[in-house]
């Protein structure tokens, strides 16, 4: 399962909202800097309103939604390169996740602390990304002398990664995180092999008060929200981390009847699990019988077969063909039947590749 890692400095609102995401009290919030130390780990459900749609369809009571995995990592400070605060086990732990989520400070409150004593979340991420990129620089610097030394010998792969790397680090040398570098697919593959903290896919949870969360923001949203796209290239997500922690100790038909009457439609975790899904290259096919409705995760750009084996190997191994019908074809239709009579439900061999909401049933024979 692909992980997406929270970060933050301390008292931005990380665990908080760790907490609201798994609905738990897993990790510990308090007021001072370093509350998290070891990392918390949740498996988080996608919300997906369409499988309580398929469900009624497939006149099914079980539903199994998909799901991703969130890691609260600790508080980073200024000098986390150098091992200033807990920065080497920050950098460690962040190595380990697949997208980060980064929560930012966007609302005024006196009682709570902040570490570096005003309240400026383009500085903040600007002091996470310097570190990371300094981290970075210093990963680089190594594997390049690596490289060189084998390309002396004519070492092709080697000579490749001089070239790579050279360009990769005169990009972070110009405080640039590397996944805003414009690669060929071919390089874009191999900068992988670099294990690179700035090549993970990044989105800001910008963390406001509960009044701004209804007026929709406020100066430092606008302020993140245009840094973060012109220089990161990088999307937005709006919490409010204390109301959604609120909100996960209520059931959820209490959630949503709260939400309502505060006159919002979902609430910003929803938003911010669907967002991660989508930023580390998920998507999510149905099945759907009496048995049950499941939505399973796949990876952007899979194969028929390669889908069918996210259920069992012997799917992939005996693929046959895919019977496949999309989300919003099976539900104009209002039956299997009807889609059929239709002609929706198509076969599908080998070479397809599955879309968000492809309904299926694999034929397969091992």
């Amino acid at each position: 399962m692909l992980k997406a890692g929270i970060v933050g400095l301390p008292n931005v609102g990380k665990s908080t909202l760790f907490n609201a995401l798994t609905r738990s009290r897993k990790a510990e919030a308090a007021n001072y800097p370093f509350c998290t130390i070891e990392p918390n780990v949740g498996v988080v459900e996608v919300p997906d309103s369409r499988l309580g749609v398929l469900a009624e369809i497939a006149h099914t009571q079980k539903i199994v939604p998909a799901a991703i995995e969130f890691v609260d990592i600790a508080g980073l400070v200024a000098g986390a390169s150098k091992g200033e605060g807990l920065g080497n086990k920050f950098l460690a732990n962040i190595r380990e996740v697949d997208a980060v989520v980064q929560v930012v400070r966007c609302f005024d409150d006196s009682d709570i602390v902040h570490s570096m004593n005003s309240v400026d979340p383009v500085r903040d991420i600007d002091v996470i990304t310097t570190e990371l990129i300094l981290s970075d620089i210093q990963s680089c610097e190594k594997q390049l002398e690596n490289n060189r030394r084998k390309a002396k010998g004519m070492d092709k792969e080697a000579i490749k990664n001089v070239e790579l790397l050279e360009r990769v680090l005169e990009h972070l040398n110009k405080n640039k995180p590397a996944v805003t570098l414009e690669l060929s697919d071919e390089d874009a593959q191999r900068m992988k092999s670099y294990f690179l903290l700035t090549s993970k896919p990044v989105i800001y949870a910008c963390n406001v008060s509960e009044d701004d969360i209804l007026n929709g923001g406020n100066d430092y949203v606008k302020a993140v929200a245009e840094f973060a796209k012109k220089e990161h290239n990088a999307s937005t997500c709006l919490i409010c981390a204390k109301l959604e922690e609120e909100l996960s100790g209520l059931s959820r038909e209490e959630a949503k009847e709260y939400l309502n009457e505060l006159g919002i439609e979902d609430s910003g975790v929803s938003e911010l699990i669907r967002s991660t899904y989508d930023l580390l290259g998920l998507a999510s096919y149905f099945t759907a019988g009496e048995p049950e409705v499941r939505a399973w995760t796949f990876k952007k750009g899979m194969t028929a077969p390669q889908c069918a084996g996210i259920i069992h190997t012997d799917f992939e191994k005996g693929f046959i063909k895919a019977e496949v019908v999309s989300y919003e074809d099976l539900v104009a239709a209002g039956s299997v039947a009807a889609a059929r009579e239709a002609g929706h439900y198509r076969l599908e061999g080998k070479e397809y590749l599955f879309k968000d909401g492809d309904v299926a049933l694999f034929k397969f024979n091992v």
